[in-house]
């Protein structure tokens, strides 16, 4: 299009883009100089600001090569967590780890946008914690130079039940007691935060957030959701891109089923569709805009997709409440995407 411009104008053309992070917002950079046929003579940098001096009478000799959809991504997160940070007045981010692949991609994006010494880590088992969820942690920790701390829950979530088993009984444990587990999580890090000046940076991803498949106060607390825009399958591309030159994040997380490790055997898929139709029935409904009919007709079961659909639309009243998250698709919740939480579905 610019270079379209050039030819038809008979001009060089400065194109200046804004860089840097607003809140949801990344812009991107990549400004660029043409001639007046159209060929770049200057090629800035993606997500970096840069200063150059141009000679705009210089023909172009420049060739444009365009990086990878995932590159952007990465770079994207990393910038807009770094801008968001510093313009918040912190310098240093805590988050837990799981020893799953949402916070340890997180934990990576972190690293790269404040630096090692700026982030800690902190593992918190519970009952149900599998050892390997630990040792991957601190692996991962390990891996990336950063501070990392244990912190076992288990006690704290007995003393939960004790003061409201009057109230809500002795039952087996459900959702109600999976909840109190990810929302001990959740005011340990906020603790951290108020005590030593960390900000607590959420690690839950899109697909889980479309659906609803977060705790509110829980692991939904924090002061930026790095990973909210992005859907549970590209964390995996993200995670890939990130070990392209050596591990950093372990294989074994990447290997392991995801879980939420609340309660014994946990999986997502025991309550979720598997992440690639999940990922792709919110991708056409969300982004492309494509009826449920339409989501059927390109092979979906019509059952999984009614629910997921469904899933969306009674969660909003969650999504509310998240902190903001960086936007990396087409279409993200919150100000994108603007619904009303007391509707009748």
């Amino acid at each position: 299009m610019l270079s379209e411009h050039c030819r038809r104008h008979r001009l060089p053309f400065v194109y200046v883009n804004q860089v840097g992070g607003n809140d949801e917002l990344v812009f991107d950079g990549r400004s660029m100089v043409l001639d007046s046929e159209g060929a770049p003579i200057e090629l800035m940098d993606s997500f970096a600001e840069q200063v150059t001096i141009v000679d705009t009478m210089r023909p172009g000799v420049v060739k444009y090569e365009p990086r990878e959809v995932i590159w952007s991504v990465y770079r994207a997160l990393v910038l807009g967590l770094r801008d968001y940070v510093r313009k918040c007045g912190f310098n240093r981010v805590v988050l837990g780890l799981s020893g799953g692949i949402d916070s340890a991609v997180a934990c990576c994006v972190a690293v790269e946008a404040v630096g090692a010494d700026n982030v800690l880590g902190v593992t918190m088992p519970s009952e149900f914690s599998s050892v390997g969820s630990v040792e991957d942690s601190r692996l991962l920790a390990a891996n990336l130079g950063i501070r990392f701390e244990q912190i076992a829950i288990a006690s704290v979530c007995d003393s939960y039940r004790q003061v409201t088993k009057d109230l809500l009984g002795t039952a087996e444990t459900g959702v109600t007691e999976e909840n109190i587990q990810a929302r001990v999580r959740g005011n340990i890090l906020m603790a951290i935060s108020n005590k030593l000046g960390h900000m607590v940076v959420s690690t839950g991803n899109k697909s889980e957030l479309a659906v609803g498949y977060c705790t509110l106060y829980g692991d939904m607390s924090g002061g930026l959701a790095v990973l909210a825009d992005v859907p549970k399958t590209m964390v995996y591309e993200l995670a890939r891109y990130i070990n392209r030159d050596g591990e950093v994040v372990p294989d074994a997380t990447v290997r392991k089923p995801p879980s939420a490790e609340l309660r014994p055997g946990q999986r997502d898929q025991d309550t979720l569709p598997p992440y690639d139709v999940l990922d792709d029935v919110l991708r056409r409904w969300l982004e492309e805009g494509e009826s449920v009919d339409e989501i059927v007709d390109s092979g979906h079961q019509r059952a999984t997709v009614e629910w997921i659909v469904q899933a969306v639309k009674s969660n909003e009243y969650k999504r509310r409440q998240a902190v903001p998250g960086i936007r990396v698709t087409g279409k993200a919740f919150g100000t994108g995407r603007r619904f009303p939480i007391a509707a009748k579905y």
